[in-house]
């Protein structure tokens, strides 16, 4: 699935997607939905106790109030 659709699909929700092939700026662009929620935790618990080889956990909006980005 290209990331593009997920971030049409999944508006102001936590997305957690496994990435699949990027570009060569290494940004996604194919990737494999794991898990999606409006709920933070939800995400986190799709995380615990399972391996994946490469993810990205990304908020699909504007940052939620009390949020700030790191980088």
């Amino acid at each position: 699935m290209r990331i593009e659709e997920i971030k049409q699909q999944y508006k102001d929700e936590w997305v957690l997607v496994e990435i699949l092939r990027e570009d060569k700026l290494n940004r996604p662009i194919d990737v494999e939905l794991i898990a999606h929620s409006k709920d933070r935790g939800e995400i986190y618990k799709a995380m615990k106790g399972k391996k994946f080889r490469y993810t990205y956990h990304f908020y699909n909006g504007k940052a939620p109030k009390g949020y700030i980005a790191a980088f």
